[in-house]
């Protein structure tokens, strides 16, 4: 036996755990790939739909394809009274990403299909979260506003369908602008999938045990949660109501950076040169403010934007979640929101990196690397 010290890579960081054909971070042109097409091609040329079906069946789909898979998306929007008592039944104090795990849970209960490996199976159920999980996201936003639950509406695309369910077809109402809708529709399609992610290797690692995707989708959910990873997007924009002021935003990071505390929305893991998707979304961004009177939110972008690639040795710049952030307040959307937002985009990615794990299963365990006291003996008790 080596007595070698072990390399700890704390976080896993630089290590390669498995193959994967859904996505690839390419270092040669600092692009994201999603079965090998450039994510700013798909944001720009196709829609949400496309993009998960992509995901689950590798080529992106034939017209006809496409015209199926959206019938049968439509019909599986509407949920039951069970889980519109459920999500009724929530504490409003509670925070949305509790809403929509218990969500998952109760979908998955209700399923009468006993689990199986077969890949065709797992996509009858990714489709079913996909189509229902916007549902429960929107009856929880209007719920909490004091609104009625709005049904679907079977002739609308995802991403219109889903502003319509939030906000009516009242004037004003980005459901009615198809702008805005493209906007949403292409932040859907950034955020659906990026490789090994906390969440993502989380799922897998799930199902690797051969549990069931709801189980997995269900932890996932967990550790998108954390601000760390899904809810960057909402301290972003926490941050910049906080700030409040263009004018105070350079001395508001200056002063996080001297205190050595993270400034969110900023790097990556991944990204040594910028995250490639962020000039598809920044540009959303800007053109959801013109419309919405939001230039304060881009000039303190930019301000602090600058800042931190000015300030910092390593030049950090912003990651996908700020523009996302403000891009999505502009829209109407209350902050805590953000992050279920994230999840009905990366609901495709998730079980993409299901169907992928079943297909050629190992049980994922990794070692540690023990450095608690070593082996003694429990004292003796006197007997009195």
């Amino acid at each position: 036996m080596s007595n070698e010290a072990p390399e700890i890579r704390r976080g896993l960081a630089g290590v390669v755990a498995d193959y994967t054909a859904i996505s690839k971070v390419n270092p040669e042109t600092n692009s994201l790939l999603y079965q090998g097409y450039p994510v700013q091609e798909l944001a720009r040329y196709c829609t949400f739909e496309e993009v998960a079906y992509l995901l689950w069946n590798g080529e992106l789909p034939s017209t006809e394809e496409l015209r199926r898979f959206s019938i049968r998306e439509k019909a599986l929007r509407h949920i039951d009274r069970g889980l519109i008592d459920l999500v009724m039944s929530m504490p409003l104090s509670c925070h949305p990403m509790d809403v929509l795990r218990s969500a998952v849970s109760y979908i998955g209960a209700q399923d009468p299909e006993s689990y199986t490996k077969d890949s065709d199976h797992i996509r009858r159920t990714s489709l079913e979260l996909m189509a229902k999980l916007p549902t429960v996201v929107a009856l929880d936003i209007r719920r909490r506003r004091g609104e009625g639950y709005l049904e679907p509406d079977t002739k609308m695309g995802f991403a219109e369908n889903f502003l319509y369910m939030v906000f009516g077809k009242e004037e004003g109402s980005p459901a009615n602008n198809r702008a805005d809708i493209e906007a949403f529709d292409k932040s859907l399609i950034l955020y659906a999938e990026h490789s090994f992610n906390a969440s993502t290797f989380t799922a897998r690692v799930i199902t690797s045990t051969m549990s069931d995707t709801y189980s997995a989708v269900t932890g996932a959910i967990g550790a998108l949660k954390g601000p760390l990873h899904g809810g960057a997007n909402e301290a972003v924009m926490h941050n910049m109501l906080e700030i409040g002021d263009p004018a105070k935003a350079e001395e508001w990071v200056k002063n996080k950076l001297a205190n050595k505390e993270l400034v969110m929305g900023f790097g990556h893991r991944v990204y040594k040169k910028g995250d490639s998707r962020v000039p598809t979304m920044e540009a959303a961004f800007r053109e959801v403010a013109e419309r919405h009177g939001g230039e304060k939110w881009v000039e303190m972008y930019d301000i602090m934007a600058k800042t931190m690639y000015d300030n910092t040795s390593i030049h950090i710049m912003p990651n996908l979640d700020f523009p996302s952030g403000p891009a999505y307040h502009l829209l109407g959307f209350e902050v805590e929101f953000f992050t279920p937002i994230f999840v009905m985009a990366r609901i495709t990615g998730w079980t993409a990196h299901i169907i992928e794990q079943n297909e050629n299963n190992s049980l994922i365990r990794p070692l540690s690397a023990y450095n608690g006291p070593d082996q003694r003996s429990v004292p003796a008790k006197s007997i009195d």
